[in-house]
């Protein structure tokens, strides 16, 4: 009898790109990409804390080498990809959110929130993605949106709009380039404890919405987003495009 074979989850030769790398869920995922075997290029604004991440990265005996980049300018961005790429792996966790009722939207918020969360997201996508379909490789791209962008929430109308706007492009990009091997998926956290997630976990009413929201109790530590990561970049989810993974402890299970 000939037994199935389960797929790999190393990376050992893979090329990864981790945007928004320097804290938070980007810091967890390249950890946990850089630890599977990966080359990791670590991208963030803050050059002094990207150096100090991949200094522990090497420490460790991974690969890792950063790339000091606001996302949000586009021609940089699409330059410095094409100079340093092709990526097999994609995550992008670069994020912003502004909270507050919608009758009370700052204009000027809603384009800082959807210029980094939509439009940035967008195209780094797809200059990861051209760079993958010139040199003729598949790949795995990914980008870190949130159950938010499954559900509607308190005072999130724009960050809410902003991550349903992820999951459709993620759904038109993975059936455009599935033919070329190239699969597009998304994350999708529940409240997390970084720098981002505690701006409402800090306010005791929020915090006991969340945590009656949550089917197993507790809010969400970067480490439960890390094996997610290395899964949908390896190819124990060869067959896997066009989703979400949701990692929300229940949330959107009613």
């Amino acid at each position: 009898m000939i037994l199935p074979q389960t797929p790999g989850f190393r990376l050992d030769g893979k090329r990864a790109l981790v945007a928004g790398a320097s804290s938070g869920i980007g810091m967890a995922c390249a950890v946990a990409l850089a630890e599977a075997g990966a080359a990791v290029t670590l991208v963030a604004r803050r050059a002094d804390a990207l150096a100090a991440l991949v200094d522990a990265l090497r420490v460790k005996g991974w690969q890792a080498s950063p790339l000091a980049l606001d996302i949000t300018d586009l021609s940089a961005t699409e330059a410095a990809v094409a100079d340093t790429g092709p990526f097999d792996v994609l995550i992008n966790s670069a994020g912003l959110a502004r909270h507050g009722p919608a009758l009370d939207t700052d204009p000027q918020d809603y384009d800082a929130v959807t210029d980094l969360n939509v439009k940035a997201a967008y195209f780094l996508t797809r200059a990861v993605a051209r760079g993958l379909i010139a040199a003729g490789k598949p790949g795995s791209l990914m980008n870190i949106s949130s159950q938010m962008a499954h559900v509607g929430g308190i005072d999130r109308a724009v960050y809410c709009a902003t991550k349903h706007a992820v999951e459709g492009f993620t759904k038109s990009m993975a059936i455009e380039w599935g033919p070329k091997g190239i699969r597009v998926n998304t994350i999708c956290p529940t409240f997390i404890r970084t720098p981002l997630g505690e701006q409402t976990l800090a306010i005791p009413e929020r915090r006991k919405w969340i945590e009656d929201k949550i089917k197993l109790g507790r809010v969400g530590e970067v480490e439960d987003v890390m094996g997610a990561a290395v899964f949908l970049a390896s190819d124990a989810s060869a067959l896997i495009t066009g989703t979400s993974l949701l990692i929300d402890g229940g949330w959107t299970a009613d």
